[in-house]
């Protein structure tokens, strides 16, 4: 997660003032609070200030059309408003049900009144068979042996007490009245759904006169247990942005060989137990190339910037001819490993580009051909769509989508796919060479020593105009970008992030599968997730248009369903979860604690105002802790204010210089009191014992994961993004260097005595 909602308070970067004298609450037309209430949408929320504030109306009727509930006019409120009480009855069952593993839920189930129903479950296929000869490009139908089961005859009640793979559900007492719909009379039966259904992705069914439906059932475990690497002792590993941690073989940005061979050197050398490498999602295939790892293009798949050409087997086997193009291609970017200036996206893609096109072409073994095919037969759909997405994108260039490609499913888009079917293969198959790559960087680091290994990221959103909006027509809603209200954190204005948010109706629609899929593949190949901006989970800040983040309201989501679901997908994986926000509230927080989801915390953002310590033995126990949020300089630099003088040289400031200036100081001196205080540093300390003061004391909280700095071991002082700065500041290009500006090269790393004297901090006994 981006913490950059935290510069705010630290900086005073564009934190306007409340407007004095303005109601805290002005009345709203009752009908259309009401509506806003039966659709999700809070219309109160509290400002920078802890005052309460009530939504305008123009809001309340812009959000909810963006939720596909008409509110511009009066008549227009009522006819949404009756249709919205009546929407769970138009339908036999749910759009979705999920419940949770060793807990009965009830279900409603509607149907014409005094018809007689039955509700059964089909449980999930536990191995899913691909049928044979099917093709890499079709989403293969899982199969299996489970049978239907209807008890309206005896014969095919006897059937369903011999197919283990269904279960029949029992009708619950009591009734609702029934409501009249048109000419139909609907009644609601309820159904109990035992809790000890297994875990799993099931098919709910119902029947009555005749009719059927179904939908998607989902048992989620009521809690993640403890990974064991993570139950018995504290976890310490390195945290970094891969694309800055490069070495003498990158071309010009870190890639996966580089991300394995920081694992295997902090395994070996410093023991290590994790690497986090900021988020790997996929970037656009054409220019302009999006900087920020956290606006991708897709949060599902990987960015082919972080391949390393020379590790795909095939590139072994290459003709002189082709292996001298594939050279030719990198020779324009290799030097850029060793050059302090940004980092160059689109001119590393360029090169990657051209060089992987021809290692593509090359013959590949039968075993490689059918790890290929089965990796785009797992993925399904999905992938070939986002492949697409990634052809017709090139294909287009700079010109305007029309119209008809822009539906997924269009006719139009089917005969393009055809037309660019090897530009669709090579995309698919460049993520199946990233997912390769990644899952050696994991087998390395385990097999060095770590506990972990890698620590992945998931971005809190995606791109507005990328594949994963193309993909998901619908689910992500349109018109309406996630932001953060005013608040304490981040000022009176706001903050727009300028991510789609989920539309939850048609999430729930969805039987959650564009959620589930991107869990899936997203927990490949890792020893633990952080979920980016979790409380949009539980409730998301909607902006209509191009409005001030101040004009936007609440909407609530299922979040038992959606942390439900992460924790099943968590569970199946094997892959402990980090919360990651610093804007949830108490009662968040203890609903993620009670699912086993760890909570994030940063040291220097989660203090009091006063910047002390409490005592580490109070620290929240269990969680993954880091000194300051990847949108902040490194430590030293951020206790010394330099991020404030850097926000005054762009203009961003909103208050006074030195006010933020003594704010800062007072902090320092409070951290250095706190941490002289507990015997982690001496009164007066270097900037470099200050940094290991911190890392000491981390290292005795009771934190389950304690994350190093990569940038504070060697010294590092700028910060790799500012808020607003705009084309004034290379956000996110920043390749790693030590305090004197030097570059730092991943086979540098144990050559500098500021990196070594920490880990040997880091390896003390408390």
């Amino acid at each position: 997660m981006s913490h950059d909602e935290t510069t705010r308070a630290a900086t005073g970067v564009d934190g306007a003032a409340e407007p004095a004298g303005r109601s805290a609450l002005p009345e709203l037309p009752e009908d259309l609070a009401e509506l806003a209430r039966l659709c999700g949408v809070r219309t109160v929320f509290t400002d920078a200030a802890g005052t309460a504030r009530r939504v305008s109306p123009s809001t309340l009727v812009a959000v909810l059309g963006a939720l596909g509930v008409p509110a511009g006019s009066p008549s227009a409120i009522t006819e949404s408003i009756a249709h919205v009480r009546d929407d769970e009855w138009r339908e036999m069952l749910p759009p979705a049900v999920v419940v949770r593993q060793g807990t009965a839920s009830r279900i409603p189930v509607h149907v014409t009144e005094g018809s007689s129903v039955s509700c059964w479950v089909e449980l999930e296929p536990t191995t899913p068979v691909v049928p044979p000869g099917a093709m890499p490009w079709r989403v293969a139908p899982t199969t299996g042996t489970v049978r239907r089961v209807a008890p309206s005859s005896a014969t095919e009640a006897d059937d369903a007490a011999s197919a283990p793979g269904t279960r029949h559900l029992d009708q619950a007492g009591g009734a609702a009245e029934p409501r009249t719909l048109g000419s139909r009379k609907v009644g609601r039966a309820t159904f109990v759904v035992p809790g000890d259904l297994p875990l799993g992705w099931h098919t709910l069914h119902a029947e009555s006169d005749g009719a059927t439906a179904t939908t998607t059932l989902v048992v989620t475990p009521d809690r993640l247990e403890p990974a064991q690497p993570l139950a018995d002792t504290q976890a310490w590993g390195f945290l970094t942005q891969l694309y800055s941690m490069r070495s003498r073989d990158s071309w010009g940005i870190g890639d996966l060989a580089d991300l394995a061979d920081l694992a295997w050197l902090t395994a070996n050398n410093a023991g290590a137990d994790f690497v986090a490498p900021g988020p790997l999602q996929a970037t656009e295939p054409v220019p302009p190339i999006t900087d920020s790892p956290y606006l991708p293009t897709s949060r599902r798949f990987l960015s082919p910037l972080y391949i390393r050409v020379e590790d795909i087997r095939e590139t072994a086997y290459l003709s002189s001819a082709d292996r001298s193009l594939v050279e030719w291609a990198g020779e324009p970017v290799r030097d850029l490993s060793g050059d302090a200036a940004p980092i160059d996206r689109e001119a590393v893609w360029e090169a990657k580009k051209s060089a992987l096109e021809v290692v593509f072409t090359a013959a590949r073994s039968a075993a490689r051909q059918t790890a290929f095919d089965e990796f785009v037969l797992e993925q399904g759909r999905g992938l070939v769509d986002f492949a697409t997405w990634c052809a017709v994108a090139e294909h287009l260039g700079e010109q305007e989508w029309p119209p008809d490609l822009l539906d997924p499913s269009s006719a139009a888009v089917a005969t393009l796919r055809g037309s660019l079917k090897d530009r669709v293969e090579f995309y698919c198959w460049l993520q199946w060479v990233a997912d390769e790559q990644l899952r050696r960087a994991q087998r390395v680091g385990l097999e060095a020593g770590m506990r972990v290994g890698i620590v992945k990221e998931l971005a809190s959103g995606v791109h507005p105009e990328g594949a994963d909006v193309w993909v998901q027509p619908g689910v992500l809603a349109r018109g309406v970008s996630v932001g953060v209200p005013p608040s304490s954190a981040v000022g009176a204005e706001g903050r727009n992030r300028g991510l789609p948010p989920w539309h939850p109706r048609e999430l729930a629609k969805a039987g959650y599968a564009p959620f589930r899929d991107m869990l899936r593949t997203t927990l490949r190949h890792c020893g633990a997730l952080r979920v980016g901006h979790v409380g949009d989970l539980f409730r998301s800040w909607w902006i209509p248009g191009a409005t001030r983040a101040t004009a936007g309201a609440y909407v609530t989501y299922d979040h038992e369903a959606l942390i439900g679901i992460l924790c099943l997908e968590a569970h199946r994986a094997g892959v402990p979860l980090i919360a990651d926000d610093a804007l949830l509230d108490d009662e968040e927080r203890d609903y993620l604690a009670g699912r086993g989801i760890l909570a994030a915390s940063v040291l220097l953002a989660d203090q009091p105002g006063t910047g002390e310590l409490v005592p580490p033995e109070e620290f929240p126990p269990g969680g993954f802790v880091t000194p300051t949020p990847p949108d902040l300089p490194p430590t030293a630099s951020c206790l010394a204010g330099e991020h404030i003088d850097l926000a005054e040289r762009l203009g961003l400031l909103t208050e006074d210089a030195q006010v933020l200036r003594s704010r800062a100081r007072a902090r320092r001196e409070a951290v250095m009191t706190s941490l002289s205080r507990c015997g982690m540093t001496t009164f007066d300390p270097s900037e470099r014992e200050l940094v290991e003061g911190l890392y000491r004391y981390l290292r005795d909280t009771p934190a389950a994961l304690v994350a190093v700095d990569l940038a504070d071991a060697v010294g590092e002082r700028r910060t790799q993004a500012q808020l607003g700065a705009g084309d004034g500041y290379p956000n996110w290009r920043v390749p790693l260097a030590d305090g004197s500006g030097a570059l730092v090269m991943l086979e540098d790393l144990f050559d500098s005595a500021r990196l070594r004297s920490l880990v040997t901090v880091l390896h003390e006994e408390g």
